[in-house]
């Protein structure tokens, strides 16, 4: 029987349609999903989110209806996950910068489930607008998932910009055992350290960057360690990440540069939000928070954690795991501030 899902609920975005298709994948449960992206200026699948579609229905052997460029309806339904080699290219149907940060994450949790490890080649946007770059996977999202028993890792080989694409990442995924986590509480603070980013731009502009980050954080006496590096990229970008660096958490920050914006604005950006962070005397950052919820319902055990704020993002996250599984999440703040989210997870096991 498939499970109806409804796109425009909450923030009626791309993140509905990824976790739903995470979710049916591991549980090889088939899914229909209507009104996709519907709060969306351009509602329907885009080449990212059609990358999501055809990587998970590859990995599972699915029968898919919808799978097309703007397209609001999709049918899903999962055969058998595989392990194995895999490669999945963004700007594969039409031109793109879209995010391969986004598709790692969808395809993350069918491939640990998998039975084997998982070798990935993805192409696209590495650090592009509304999406975790792949340095907050890296510095982030994947140490703090390996706390919860998800041991995975990603290689950047080339930057990917807007509106070019065209950047490059290797990653591994092993067999996992997710179990619970307690992030409940701001541990002792320990290090704050960033990199200031240029591609195929002069490193001067790092530079500004980074002089800039250092001094707003300087200003509230916070001592920071950075770098500015020209990485390999195609074409041109800049971006500011900091990492605040916890006894049991991490939250990372990023700010990406944009033609006819000023360098010292990209440093101050990121920097403001490192601040933020710190005065709300959470364990997580927001962006973190609302990553952690499929898997948090898929662990075994009580899993508990304090995030910075409580997002839409976060809520319909939360509803969409709770359509799945037999798991209800207490929230406890309001929408737009810090708050405390907590779930008794399946414990969920593979068959075979």
């Amino acid at each position: 029987m498939f499970l109806e899902i409804d796109g425009s609920t909450g923030e009626g975005g791309g993140q509905i349609l990824r976790t739903s298709l995470t979710m049916s994948a591991v549980l090889n449960h088939p899914v229909r999903i209507r009104n996709i992206r519907a709060g969306r200026d351009t509602p329907g699948l885009q080449p990212q989110h059609l990358t999501c579609v055809n990587a998970l229905a590859k990995i599972t052997s699915a029968d898919v209806a919808g799978a097309a460029f703007g397209s609001q309806q999709l049918k899903f339904e999962p055969r058998v996950l595989r392990s194995g080699d895999y490669r999945f290219d963004v700007a594969e149907g039409r031109p793109s910068a879209g995010s391969l940060s986004l598709v790692f994450q969808s395809i993350l949790l069918p491939l640990a489930f998998a039975g084997g490890i998982s070798k990935v080649k993805l192409l696209g946007g590495t650090h592009v607008p509304w999406s975790p770059p792949v340095h907050y996977l890296q510095m982030v999202y994947l140490p703090t998932i390996a706390e919860m028993g998800l041991q995975a890792n990603i290689e950047l080989k080339k930057l990917g910009w807007y509106p070019k694409g065209g950047g490059e990442v290797l990653a591994e995924i092993h067999p996992a055992q997710l179990h619970e986590m307690d992030l409940s509480e701001r541990s002792r603070w320990i290090d704050v350290k960033g990199i200031s980013v240029v591609g195929n731009l002069p490193l001067s502009v790092a530079r500004r960057q980074q002089d800039q980050a250092l001094k707003v954080l300087k200003s509230e006496d916070i001592e920071a360690s950075f770098e500015s590096v020209d990485l390999p990229s195609s074409g041109q970008g800049t971006f500011v990440f900091i990492l605040a660096e916890l006894e049991k958490s991490r939250a990372g920050f990023i700010a990406l540069g944009a033609r006819g914006k000023r360098a010292e604005e990209v440093g101050e950006e990121a920097s403001q939000q490192c601040m933020d962070f710190l005065r709300a005397n959470a364990a997580i950052d927001e962006h973190l928070a609302d990553q952690l919820i499929p898997l948090m319902a898929l662990a075994r055990g009580y899993s508990v954690f304090k995030t910075s704020r409580i997002t839409r993002h976060l809520l319909t996250n939360i509803w969409v795991a709770e359509q799945f599984l037999p798991v209800r999440f207490r929230v406890e703040g309001e929408e737009g501030q810090p708050g405390t989210v907590s779930v008794g997870g399946v414990g969920f096991r593979p068959q075979g």
